[in-house]
């Protein structure tokens, strides 16, 4: 038994918090218990701001819907056209073939949602595609 002992170099520990079963071990009940208080504690020993802080505060999102998902593809083109500087270098570089990859989605979307779009929203994604294209040819034309 000693020889199994030393032969053995770690020890596998189950941890989940549920049998087989789906019920709370009874070891975790009594591990949970004990551990409340502590946690309580040691909050009560960060400040004030600390405390009341969430660990991330983050602006809420905009609605999300199908003008602002082309919009959101649009955007991208331009960066790629460099109208954008880049977050880190701050300086604006041009991709056109990634530019002409995010016209080609936005085509794409346009010829799957044919027929499904109202008359604002297919009028909107006409004149992007329109504007995203000539901003193509001409960068193409400049290159």
């Amino acid at each position: 038994m000693e020889e199994e002992k030393k032969e053995k170099g770690f020890v596998i520990k189950d941890r989940r918090h549920f049998d087989e079963s789906g019920s709370v071990r009874k070891e975790e009940q009594v591990k949970v218990e004990e551990t409340k208080p502590e946690a309580k504690q040691e909050e009560s020993d960060l400040p004030q701001k600390e405390a009341a802080a969430p660990e991330t505060e983050e602006a809420p999102l905009p609605e999300m819907n199908f003008a602002s998902f082309i919009f959101s593809l649009s955007t991208t083109a331009m960066y790629h056209f460099g109208d954008f500087p880049d977050p880190v270098t701050k300086e604006g570089r041009r991709n056109l073939s990634a530019a002409k990859q995010t016209i080609d989605i936005l085509s794409i979307l346009k010829t799957k949602t044919e027929g499904n779009l109202d008359e604002r929203e297919k009028e909107m994604l006409d004149g992007i595609l329109y504007e995203l294209r000539m901003r193509y040819v001409k960068e193409m034309t400049n290159k």
